[in-house]
């Protein structure tokens, strides 16, 4: 019999879902499917952590939403609205109602901490430069930054830099921030700093948040909503973050506790040692 977080992804998305996954399949190429028939809602104004294991589809699930990739089936919907990606100008609209913080920041080396959240500003506003400033200088306010406005990007450290694209994140007031592995490289201070703004903006502006990580302490501490995936987009389990860690399922129970004996094998699917290398084992 199922258990309850197991039923749970299959119910219809909600009318409160700002991002609907609907029996979406994709693969970069025909010969592995990244996703399969995955079925999901993001509801307005949570935090949803995405876990599981490297390769599992997370990344590319936010390419997805963000229009970078066209399903090979279903359909992805951004309130309400299904995102077409040979649809230029529906693209724009609708990225100009989200922002990303990328796995690696993405901040343009060569330009200042200020002209890095001033870009998409100037890019996709015709806002004069005095109202450009003072937005600026509040998004660097919000993640504590706003004294290292012009400093270049070789001149912070790397949680400083994640704090930078954050802010330009965040530069347009989006109603949908994506996070791809916000918690990667930094240190227990600098991490448990960027939980808190990730908390934090949800809250104060009523934004929906996806965080995908591999980071299972934050995102408990964080989520509204959890959602574990393994191979091919499959969903293990979903819930509140509560109802994950007191699971008895195998495989939740392994992953959110690192363990590294259970059904998530280490090895990556292969032929037995004796066909490739030639000899009785």
């Amino acid at each position: 019999m199922p258990s309850e977080t197991h039923r749970r992804h299959a119910e219809p998305a909600s009318s409160d879902a700002l991002i609907e996954i609907d029996h979406v399949s994709f693969g970069y190429d025909a010969s592995r499917a990244i996703l399969s028939d995955l079925s999901l809602s993001f509801k307005r104004g949570k935090v949803t952590a995405i876990l599981g294991g490297s390769g599992c589809g997370k990344t590319t699930l936010l390419r997805l939403i963000g229009g970078v990739y066209a399903v090979n089936k279903g359909a992805v919907r951004f309130d309400g609205e299904v995102i077409d990606t040979r649809n230029r100008e529906q693209l724009y609209r609708l990225r100009r109602r989200l922002g990303m913080l990328f796995q690696f920041g993405a901040l343009f080396t060569d330009l200042s901490v200020f002209e890095n959240v001033a870009f998409p500003l100037r890019e996709q506003t015709d806002f004069p430069e005095a109202m450009i400033r003072d937005i600026v200088l509040m998004k660097l306010n919000a993640v504590g930054l706003r004294g290292a406005a012009q400093l270049r990007i070789a001149e912070v450290s790397g949680g400083m830099a994640r704090r930078v694209a954050l802010a330009r994140a965040i530069a347009l007031d989006p109603e949908l921030i994506m996070y791809d592995e916000p918690f990667a490289g930094l240190d227990l201070i600098s991490m448990g700093v960027a939980a808190n703004l990730i908390r934090t903006l949800n809250d104060v502006t009523g934004a929906t948040s996806l965080v995908v990580s591999h980071d299972v302490a934050e995102c408990m501490t964080i989520s509204d909503h959890v959602i574990l995936l393994a191979t091919q987009g499959r969903v293990v389990a979903q819930g509140t973050p509560a109802e994950l860690m007191n699971s008895t399922e195998p495989e939740v129970r392994q992953f959110v506790r690192g363990e590294p004996d259970g059904p998530v094998k280490f090895h990556y699917p292969a032929r037995p040692l004796a066909e490739d290398f030639g000899v009785t084992l």
